[in-house]
């Protein structure tokens, strides 16, 4: 970048050769021997082209002073150099005040007289750097107070990061910033026949390094990468998505013949649905179905067909079922009605079988069974089906519909019925099938050929469930639904003990049972004793301090601590216990509330109830000694073991909440907030439900909230019509023990995860309910959901779901049937009532409500003994 016009004082421009003998052309000056020196050597006007750091780089040789007689005293080693920038191309007297001094050069090595005589040169290369530069250009000066210096090479650059394709994206030429450290951000441009994916970006370094490359271009649809450039695709092939690399051959049956196609065309006959990717091959409607058979029994026929010899190229082949009947006024054929049933249904079929039921008796039927796919419809309107004609036998009569209950007495009841709908011959009796509600497994069978009867030998002011079949010479129709009528009272009059209600419990909800004709309550509120001390000597035994010895604080709660210990009785062995202990400063009310607990516990007395020990009233602290738990909390023990149970395992523990729950339903008691953060867990999984002090536990609960009738409430684990009207019962107690079984089964998850209580309250009001966890068997699922009814009185009592949860645990193989993980994915909730909500308990219940009752002793027979068999039937 330097010419050879240079302006100098005392600088000699010679022209001599290197020690390879080829000429060089130099500056030297060499006034060692006088004093004051200073000698300049400035360059013509140096263009920067838009650089803002420079590089100079100098090739000079300096004379050793010690090698020169006489100059020590004025010999220098050393010069220096330095830059005046401007914008005036022109300027050429510059004062020595207005350069800036760039740096004072001395040599890595110098010459002396020897080196003259061996013709060596020891040149010295050093470089130096000018930023910022921020004007035109500049100009260089050269600076000697008295040195023997010859300047072979002066050499200006600057650094740039090279014009370059990458990722599709072109780079130009770019100079490097002014800071050594900085990274210049440059954005691409993509080539031609391509987009960015992402913006194309990358990093000038001050080294002139292109760095980090970040997005790319993609070339178009009907384009592929060849060597860095976008080429089109020739015919008989295409590229449809940016996300694909090459271009791709025509699927079978498609084409295209012009060149850069995004997609290929079908032959004629075939097609493709808007669904089908493009690189699927194009596809036609399958040929007829074959080999139907028929078989008919009574008014149910059951068709079996092959599959079409001719899919059309698809696996999404469906069948079609068509049902037309002779009509008995016109002789022509007429579609079979609505109240056909099929099953599993009449369209979409995937299998090649369908059950036709509820046909009438000895009529002629006429099925086409249809064959379709994906493209079906785009095909002509020409359909692919086999028919069969089909003559129906006489059938059992329907199920009775309507059942009244008429005058009731302490021992009787007398039910009438009305006849079936469709008799499908003569009536030549009835069948009367009762048991007391709840006592399903001790039943009692009658017969009677009137349409009403007398059952008599009941007890009084029970509840008894009837159920009333017909039977035909084609014999018994299906039983009909459930008809739940009550007995009489007794007439004596019980007079309600005073003290016996619970506080808050509706006196409509007060637990009475009759035992030989007395009236036995079982459990008593503590908060209608006048002197709480006396609930409290009546349920709980004192226990001296002395037997307590307290180990280490394990928790706090709103009253005090509560900690491990040691209780050691006179005469017992030393057990551990948990000790709760009551603050100092308490108000009489806390310390009643604190006591209540301890009486409510003390009436209790099961395997599945925290049992009490204990309490401390006659010295201070207060305490109420319980077994302890080393598991603590259901919650907080099933996150930490995440996935480690197996389901009999988690089955055992939820039969053991069951278990309590059942034993305080029968108590008379309420828990109200039933949760699994309240469920206590000891080293051998066994869970004993605990917290009896509700109002007090809601006040300090972070899941309470308060409702619009006043009071806090456990929203996500509260029935809706206790979160509505308070009304509190066993039933509400029910639903609370759902959302428990969906926490166990998820291991600890929160319910409704992060949605907000007024969300919650409405998402159940909207008939919503959580779906089934991951890895859940159906048969849990479908108890939570019947745990989570809408109406109480259809939610099954605790002493059901105990029974249930036994079957499961005799039965594994009814555990290995899991919820679709789909519907986890499509729904945050699931809508009470969906197929995923649909409960039956048993197969006998399900054939019922399919109307297929009589069948139920040969599904028995076959081994189709329970629901998660009958899902696993085949047509085999």
């Amino acid at each position: 970048h330097c010419s050879s016009t240079w302006r100098f004082t005392e600088w000699e421009e010679i022209g001599e050769v290197d020690e390879n003998y080829a000429p060089i052309h130099t500056y030297q000056v060499c006034k060692v021997m006088e004093q004051n020196q200073n000698n300049w050597l400035q360059t013509n006007f140096i263009l920067n082209q838009g650089a803002q750091r420079v590089f100079l780089e100098l090739k000079f040789t300096l004379r050793d002073c010690n090698s020169l007689p006489g100059g020590l005293g004025t010999c220098k080693e050393t010069f220096n150099v330095y830059y005046y920038e401007t914008n005036d191309e022109e300027r050429r007297n510059i004062r020595e005040s207005q350069y800036t001094k760039i740096d004072t050069i001395a040599a890595d090595e110098s010459f002396t007289e020897l080196d003259l005589g061996d013709r060596v040169m020891k040149l010295n290369t050093e470089v130096r750097d000018l930023c910022p530069l921020s004007k035109k250009g500049f100009y260089l000066a050269f600076q000697d107070l008295g040195a023997c210096i010859a300047l072979v090479s002066v050499r200006v650059f600057y650094k740039k990061c090279p014009f370059v394709v990458r990722n599709l994206a072109l780079f130009p030429d770019t100079i490097t910033g002014p800071d050594s450290a900085q990274l210049l951000e440059v954005s691409g441009t993509c080539v031609n026949n391509s987009v960015a994916d992402e913006l194309p970006r990358m990093y000038c370094s001050a080294e002139g390094e292109w760095l980090v490359p970040i997005g790319r271009c993609m070339c178009q649809a009907g384009h592929e990468e060849v060597n860095g450039s976008c080429q089109v695709c020739k015919p008989g092939f295409y590229r449809s998505a940016l996300q694909t690399k090459s271009c791709s051959k025509c699927p079978p049956r498609s084409f295209t013949k012009v060149e850069a196609s995004t997609s290929c065309q079908c032959e004629q006959g075939y097609y493709r649905t808007e669904s089908d990717p493009s690189n699927m091959a194009c596809t036609k409607a399958p040929s007829a179905p074959r080999n139907a058979i028929s078989n008919v029994n009574e008014t149910s026929v059951f068709l079996e067909w092959s599959a079409p010899e001719e899919t059309g190229g698809r696996k999404d082949v469906r069948y079609n079922i068509v049902c037309s009947k002779i009509s008995t006024d016109s002789g022509q054929y007429e579609p079979c009605g609505s109240h056909v049933r099929y099953l599993p249904q009449r369209t979409g079929l995937k299998n090649t079988s369908i059950m036709v039921m509820d046909l009438l008796a000895h009529t002629n039927y006429t099925f086409e069974v249809e064959a379709v796919n994906g493209v079906s419809e785009l095909t002509a309107p020409l359909r692919q089906y086999v028919s069969l004609n089909v003559t129906t036998n006489q059938a059992a009569p329907s199920p009775i519909t309507v059942v009244k209950k008429g005058k009731t007495a302490k021992n009787s009841i007398s039910v009438s019925w009305q006849e079936p709908d469709r008799p499908n011959g003569i009536i030549l009796e009835y069948e009367i099938k009762y048991f007391e509600k709840d006592q399903e497994t001790s039943y009692t069978i009658i017969k009677s050929k009137e349409t009403d009867v007398l059952v008599d030998g009941l007890k009084p002011s029970s509840a008894y469930i009837f159920q009333i079949r017909a039977r035909t010479s084609a014999g018994y129709g299906g039983f009909s639904r459930r008809f739940e009528f009550e007995t009489s009272p007794y007439s004596l009059l019980f007079h309600r003990r005073c003290g016996y209600s619970k506080a808050k419990q509706d006196p409509d909800e007060e637990k009475m049972h009759f035992h030989n004709g007395h009236t036995v309550r079982t459990y008593i509120d503590p908060h209608t004793y006048e002197d709480p001390n006396q609930a409290v000597h009546e349920f709980a035994k004192e226990i001296d301090v002395s037997c307590i010895t307290i180990e280490r604080v394990i928790g706090a709660g709103e009253f005090g601590e509560v900690c491990s210990g040691l209780l050691r009785l006179p005469g017992k062995r030393e057990i551990p216990v948990a000790i709760k202990t009551l603050k100092a400063g308490y108000t009489e009310k806390q310390r009643r509330d604190f006591l209540g607990e301890a009486s409510i516990m003390g009436q209790f007395d099961h395997p599945n109830i925290i049992h009490l020990k204990g309490v401390v009233t006659k010295s201070k602290p207060v305490m109420i000694i319980t077994e302890y738990m080393e598991n603590g909390s259901l919650d907080t023990f099933l996150k930490k073991n995440d996935g480690q149970f197996t389901v009999i395992q988690l089955v055992g523990m939820l039969r053991g909440i069951a278990s309590g729950m059942r034993y305080l339903s029968e108590m008379g008691y309420v828990h109200r907030d039933l949760a699994a953060r309240n469920i206590l867990v000891n080293s051998n999984l066994v869970c004993k439900v605990s917290d009896f002090g509700l109002s007090r536990v809601l006040e300090d609960d972070p899941e309470a909230a308060y409702t619009t009738r006043g009071g806090k409430i456990p929203i996500r684990w509260t029935a809706p019509e206790a979160i509505a009207y308070r009304k509190f019962t066993s039933a509400s107690d029910v639903w609370s023990y759902g959302i428990v079984m969906w926490e166990v089964m998820s291991y600890g998850e929160r319910p409704y995860w992060q949605m907000s209580n007024q969300d919650v309250i409405k998402a159940v009001e909207e008939n919503y309910r959580l779906p089934g966890p991951m890895d859940c068997p159906t048969a849990l699922y479908h108890l939570m959901m019947d745990c989570w009814q809408k109406d109480r009185n259809s939610r099954p009592k605790f002493e059901e779901i105990v029974s249930i949860l036994d079957k499961l645990i005799r039965n594994p193989s009814s555990l290995k049937g899991l919820v679709n993980p789909s519907n986890r994915v499509s729904n945050l909730l699931v809508e009470h009532g969906s197929p995923e909500g649909c409960v039956f308990r048993s197969v006998e219940e399900w054939l019922e409500a399919i109307k297929m009752g009589r069948y139920t002793e040969l599904f028995m027979e076959r081994g189709y003994t329970s629901l998660d068999v009958v899902t696993q039937m085949t047509l085999e």
